[in-house]
């Protein structure tokens, strides 16, 4: 696996698979990377010729108070994982050479609605700064799919619909969540967890199955919802919020809609942990 911060080093080796009719897959991760991350690696060795990678950890998505200078970072380790997943190419870029003008003055790409709601609420610019990071990657990588996992369902959403809108010629795909035995989302942040705290954590997954149940079953959505936070809050979670929203758009859900999606965050100990469940009523 050919490793490079260079811009210039991995148009070249791109442009000579391109060159040969080969495809290109595509996976930005911030690194520390787990199970989840190696699947989509995989996903991608069976999607495309050729798997490139990129450990970034963006500041342009870090709020102030948030964990930037104590992101995790394992490069030796992740560099391990994505050669034995079938990774070639990894894009491994400074700040000074995705901003090099700084991020003061950088341009950025903002989906309008989407990236104000749910996480990015609670996380002002947060979507903001990863729309303009994958956008910057897209056009350095330039790779005909680029996936990503479900378990950012937002985050998702928001890339999807700026590679429409942006008439991007990249086919987003989605990967499933990959989960403990215990139900829990795999994420770099779980490692903020206490052995206690990591007891308490698959209680969110039990809440958004219990909440899908109740809808399925009439409850209505406010006393579904209102026990969900309850639920939670019992089992020693703070929660930021759980919302049920239209499967695709994330529009609030009217009485028409079918395919839904339950969007969940909830504090525990260090850790924002979020988590999904798409269902249909």
């Amino acid at each position: 696996m050919l490793t490079t911060s260079k811009i210039e080093e991995i148009r070249a080796r791109i442009k000579t698979w391109k060159n040969k009719g080969e495809s290109v897959a595509f996976v930005p991760t911030m690194g520390n990377l787990h199970a989840g991350h190696i699947c989509l690696i995989t996903e991608g060795t069976r999607r495309a010729d050729h798997v490139v990678a990129s450990i970034f950890v963006n500041p342009l998505q870090f709020g102030p108070q948030e964990d930037l200078d104590g992101y995790p970072r394992t490069l030796e380790a992740d560099q391990q994982k994505l050669v034995e997943a079938g990774c070639e190419l990894l894009f491994l870029p400074t700040p000074e050479i995705i901003y090099p003008h700084g991020l003061a003055t950088q341009t950025y790409v903002e989906v309008p609605g989407l990236s104000d709601q749910l996480c990015g609420a609670s996380r002002p610019g947060h979507f903001r700064g990863a729309a303009t990071v994958v956008c910057k990657l897209f056009n350095i990588v330039q790779p005909d799919i680029a996936l990503f996992g479900r378990k950012d369902y937002q985050q998702l959403q928001i890339i999807r619909t700026m590679v429409e809108d942006l008439s991007m010629p990249v086919e987003v795909m989605g990967v499933d969540t990959v989960r403990e035995p215990s139900g829990l989302a795999l994420s770099s942040r779980n490692g903020y967890l206490t052995a206690e705290e990591r007891a308490k954590a698959p209680a969110l997954k039990r809440t958004l199955d219990d909440l899908a149940e109740r809808i399925q079953h009439g409850n209505t959505i406010a006393d579904a919802l209102a026990h969900a936070n309850t639920a939670l809050q019992q089992a020693g979670l703070r929660p930021d919020y759980v919302e049920i929203r239209h499967a695709h758009t994330l529009a609030p859900v009217t009485d028409t809609d079918k395919e839904l999606v339950i969007l969940a965050a909830a504090y525990l100990g260090k850790a924002r942990l979020i988590d999904n469940l798409v269902f249909n009523r």
